[in-house]
């Protein structure tokens, strides 16, 4: 049994027990989630939303909030020396472990 759930602004394939790292959400770790945003839910016959598919509900418990690796952004100018520098970013995140999907 799998679903498909939004969230973040992505669409993501889950199961039960899966891993999976997600934008960050306002929870802390250990909490329980609920994504009421199910778009697909397939088991032995497939339910499709249209967005959502009614009462499904995908439950997941928080592991951890974190950062992502650090990327580097160059910013460059040709024939302007002034116009260099190099910044970073780390994006948040939030790891969930599956635990139920209820159609």
């Amino acid at each position: 049994m799998y679903a498909i759930i939004e969230t973040g602004g992505k669409q993501v394939r889950v199961e039960v027990g899966q891993k999976i790292f997600v934008e960050k959400l306002d929870v802390k770790e250990n909490d329980s989630y609920v994504f009421d945003k199910v778009l697909l839910v397939a088991d032995k016959d497939v339910k499709i939303g249209a967005p959502y598919v009614n009462g499904a509900k995908v439950s997941a418990k928080v592991v951890k909030n974190g950062l992502g690796k650090k990327i580097r952004i160059y910013k460059y100018k040709a024939k302007h020396n002034s116009a260099r520098r190099t910044i970073g970013h780390r994006q948040p995140y939030t790891c969930l472990v599956i635990e139920a999907i209820n159609a």
